[in-house]
């Protein structure tokens, strides 16, 4: 993602300069400035006023001290890409706190601190907003569009080619080598993780829920357009709308939305424009753009104060750690994508009255005693510090939304 935003702002963007780029490997930003076109950039290590003095002399910079990057001088908005949870957290704070405008690519973390995120942004003066091209972007532009036309949308889905909660790293190695990915980040697609958080991050800023844990996650080999069928339109406007994913219709990888309307005239003419005859119509995008929408939703953001997709209020839906496998007392939880855990969305009231365990606060959490595959963990399953960073950071979050 990175390395694709580079490119497309350096390349493709007129009036928009990428200043500075933080990892923890600096060879990862080299070849990304190669493959940019970037000649001419300086490696800061740790003086500020080297990095200063080269940005302000035109030169991109290199650095692997996230602090030092955040007191540059000129930066008007910082995208995080890092898809970790404490670090990003930390850093976004930190940004509001420079007065820097935060474009976040992390689904994970907009899933379990958004509503925290676009609070604490308010407060301090500045912008903050998920990103275009990913699916909850991408959705969020088709659901405002829909709304705009009058219409209601009551389902925002998610198209996936594949769910197999019990894929790992070593059975999506051989696929992540051939797009240059971590097996972590592939398996995290595959076993319903990302999933998980992408339609949770939806549900938080429309305000829809899930109709059940894990959502409904139909199988059809057809089009969205052909599958209307299996959705009870009273079941979803008796829930206010949901949202959900199927697995296995075209046109995938996109997205797409159920809406109805009562409105005589929208009916006739739905039915003119071969939308069918209702009461549900089917709109759709048929791809997510990935690190290609990056610069437009910077501009939509800095320029326009229009950001792309923020939580509505508090929490929604959650997306809570469940057992890959049988979990033993001791056994650390490893990351997403991991071998031994992976996220399930639920509604928020129902996870907050049974103290399930969000998927992204697991990571490195200690089991104290057996859980077995399938089941969700409980913040009484594991040992979790509420005093650390991320555990305050919880109860904030949870103070502010009661």
């Amino acid at each position: 993602m990175g390395l694709g935003m580079i490119n497309q702002i350096t390349r493709y963007t007129p009036g928009m300069k990428v200043i500075a780029a933080f990892d923890r490997t600096i060879e990862k930003v080299v070849a990304a400035y190669k493959v940019s076109g970037i000649k001419d950039y300086a490696l800061s290590g740790e003086n500020i006023n080297v990095a200063q003095d080269a940005i302000n002399s035109g030169k991109p910079v290199i650095t692997t001290d996230i602090d030092l990057l955040l007191e540059l001088k000129g930066i008007d908005v910082l995208v995080e890409a890092t898809g970790s949870i404490e670090f990003a957290l930390s850093t976004i704070l930190k940004a509001f706190e420079k007065k820097i405008n935060v474009l976040s690519f992390n689904a994970e973390l907009e899933s379990t601190f958004g509503p925290l995120l676009k609070k604490m942004a308010g407060e301090k003066g500045v912008r903050y907003s998920l990103g275009d091209g990913d699916q909850p972007g991408v959705t969020m532009n088709l659901y405002r569009y829909i709304r705009g036309m009058g219409f209601e949308p009551l389902l925002c889905g998610n198209i996936k080619g594949l769910q197999d909660h019990y894929r790992n790293p070593d059975t999506q190695k051989g696929f992540a080598a051939q797009w240059d990915m971590t097996p972590q980040m592939v398996t995290s697609f595959a076993d319903g993780t990302k999933i998980s958080f992408e339609q949770s991050c939806v549900a938080n800023a429309t305000g829809m829920r899930v109709a059940k844990r894990g959502m409904l996650g139909y199988n059809f080999d057809g089009h969205v357009d052909d599958m209307k069928h299996l959705y009870d339109i009273d079941m979803l406007k008796e829930a206010g709308g949901i949202v959900d994913y199927v697995v296995g219709p075209k046109p995938g990888p996109g997205v797409f939305i159920y809406a109805t309307t009562d409105d005589p005239n929208s009916v006739k003419f739905l039915k003119y424009g071969k939308l069918g005859d209702g009461p549900l119509y089917s709109f759709y995008v048929p791809y997510h753009l990935l690190f290609f929408d990056i610069a437009s939703s910077i501009c939509r953001l800095v320029d326009f104060n229009d950001p792309v997709i923020v939580a509505k209020n508090g929490l929604v839906v959650d997306v809570v750690a469940t057992a890959k496998v049988d979990l033993e007392p001791g056994d650390v939880i490893d990351g997403l994508g991991g071998f031994k855990t992976y996220g399930t969305c639920d509604n928020h009231d129902v996870a907050s009255r049974e103290r399930l365990l969000p998927m992204a606060l697991a990571i490195g959490c200690r089991l104290k005693r057996r859980v077995a595959k399938d089941q969700v963990l409980t913040y009484d399953d594991v040992e979790f510090d509420l005093n650390s960073f991320v555990g305050q950071l919880v109860k904030k979050q949870n103070e502010m939304f009661t």
